[in-house]
């Protein structure tokens, strides 16, 4: 059964319902909005709409995500989160910024998204990675968001710290909180290895998702494949990571790669801004 734990440090706000769905709904249907080319190395697994306005949901239903709200996508790539968000972030109240070291999907966004919806803007961080950006001139521990303090309302971190190690990890998470303003949330997902997904027990896990512990380390990487392509966490270091880094955890949702029912498939960490300093 998915284990979700909640907090509400502030009442909830409400969602119309109906209008979501009819949103959602829309976007997957919508022919005309801008979808890279599927053979597109940089666009990933699934359909790209489908996906996207999945995650929309998600992003208003679990994150709090506002019409007016100022968005960071980090490791946006070829706009799989921002090309729905067009569709759904006020035009003249809010702002997007994606950041990503692949400049072939940062290319696509600011040719193909940024004309049409010109409060959406992208660039290119070239952070060095070894899969995806193997001669990148900043080290991940070195990683200083180009923004100021306090400049976001919402973060998202989609499958980013499933391809970092727990060094970087504790970087990101600290410049998050510092562009974040007070109250701000992170949406993170991420890989949780807790006891269910380690012993996979009733052999329903994801075959992709194979994790075994590497050492003493908190991570978990699949065998026979490179460390980043897939990592995996014990369960409470990202807990214990956004704690240090000043943010709570206000949910954490785990999902179904690990065997178990859920409504999704990575597992959901939404975290809130400690704070109203630096």
């Amino acid at each position: 059964m998915t284990q979700v734990a909640l907090m509400h440090p502030t009442p909830a706000r409400l969602i119309d319902e109906d209008r979501v769905r009819w949103l959602l709904e829309s976007i997957r249907c919508n022919r005309f909005l801008p979808q890279p080319d599927s053979t597109d190395v940089v666009v990933g697994d699934g359909d790209f709409r489908t996906i996207g306005s999945e995650f929309l949901g998600y992003f208003i239903r679990m994150g709090g995500l506002r019409e007016d709200s100022r968005v960071l996508d980090i490791g946006c790539g070829i706009g799989r989160m921002a090309v729905p968000l067009t569709q759904y972030l006020d035009p003249q109240g809010s702002r997007y910024d994606g950041i990503d070291p692949v400049e072939g999907g940062i290319g696509w966004c600011q040719r193909t998204i940024t004309p049409v919806y010109p409060n959406f803007a992208f660039q290119r961080l070239d952070i060095a990675h070894e899969l995806y950006n193997p001669n990148g001139k900043i080290n991940g521990r070195a990683l200083a968001l180009p923004f100021p303090d306090r400049h976001f309302d919402f973060v998202i971190m989609t499958s980013v710290v499933t391809h970092l190690p727990p060094a970087e990890v504790l970087v990101y998470l600290a410049e998050v909180r510092r562009v974040l303003s007070p109250g701000g949330r992170l949406f993170m997902t991420a890989f949780v290895v807790d006891g269910i997904a380690a012993a996979n027990e009733n052999e329903r896990r994801d075959p992709r998702l194979a994790f075994r512990r590497y050492r003493e380390s908190p991570c978990w990487f699949v065998p026979n494949q490179p460390p980043l392509a897939a990592i995996g966490f014990e369960d409470g270091f990202l807990d214990k990571a956004l704690e240090r880094a000043g943010l709570s955890v206000a949910l954490k949702s785990l999902g179904r790669w690990r065997g178990t029912s859920a409504g999704h498939h990575q597992d959901f960490i939404v975290a809130k801004r400690r704070g109203n300093g630096r």
